[in-house]
């Protein structure tokens, strides 16, 4: 069975067709640029465009980058503040008269990697970072899912949050190199090994297909290791969240 998986990000809108028992993509991936000005109506619109490309009738799986309770924005992320208190179900559902499902960001790329990449089968903690315009998270207890999580909007010892201190758009922003970055992203993995004592860290987003660039700065005793599915897990995992929904 194939279901569109839809991953919506601070700079790029991303969709492909997935099997669903497999976790492979069918088509090849279609990426559109996130409107600088991301309204719900904007973003909207380019929702649309991605279903038209594929020509697509049935479920949508939507991973979203923002906090989320039952579909519903809690506050706007990374895209607009507009988007706080809006239902992304309903407004995509409403604009383009395909069902939908729609789950965090992090928390997409995280099922794609328990279910069929590297977080497959593990037990206790697994943590999902996806690291991109922003920090994102997915928390795992023996592969379920505690949804919903926020480790991007922890602090520093500064009491700088480290999403707006080490996210991927912030080495762009202040040009830093690959190991002034790594040594940022280990403060911050540091933290999190000692919040959470996982037993496993996968990274996410468009940093895990160059993991080798940085991970020698982070010194940490829990394995941190790159997202099998690399860009593609959002998309996956879209997909998966979706299947529950029918």
């Amino acid at each position: 069975m194939e279901i569109l998986g839809i991953d919506v990000g601070g700079t790029g809108i991303k969709g492909a067709l997935v099997n669903i028992k497999t976790g492979e993509l069918t088509t090849e991936r279609h990426r559109i640029r996130t409107p600088k000005n991301a309204t719900p109506k904007a973003v909207a619109k380019k929702i649309q465009k991605i279903i038209d490309h594929f020509q697509w009738n049935g479920l949508v799986g939507c991973g979203f980058p923002t906090p989320l309770m039952h579909g519903k924005c809690i506050t706007g992320g990374n895209l607009h503040e507009k988007w706080e208190g809006v239902n992304v179900k309903d407004l995509f559902k409403e604009k383009t008269g395909n069902e939908f499902s729609v789950v965090n960001d992090a928390d997409a790329a995280g099922l794609a990697e328990v279910n069929f990449g590297i977080g497959k089968n593990k037990k206790g903690v697994v943590v999902m970072i996806t690291l991109g315009t922003g920090i994102g998270s997915g928390i795992f207890l023996d592969g379920k899912l505690l949804p919903n999580t926020e480790l991007g909007h922890i602090f520093t010892e500064k009491g700088e949050e480290f999403e707006n201190y080490a996210a991927d758009s912030v080495r762009k922003k202040e040009s830093l190199t690959q190991k002034q970055w790594g040594k940022r992203l280990h403060e911050y993995f540091r933290h999190l090994q000692l919040i959470l004592s996982p037993d496993l860290i996968i990274i996410g987003g468009s940093a895990s297909k160059r993991i080798e660039k940085y991970e020698k700065q982070i010194d940490i005793s829990i394995p941190l290791v790159a997202a099998e599915s690399q860009n593609d897990a959002g998309i996956i995992g879209a997909a998966v969240a979706a299947k529950y929904h029918l």
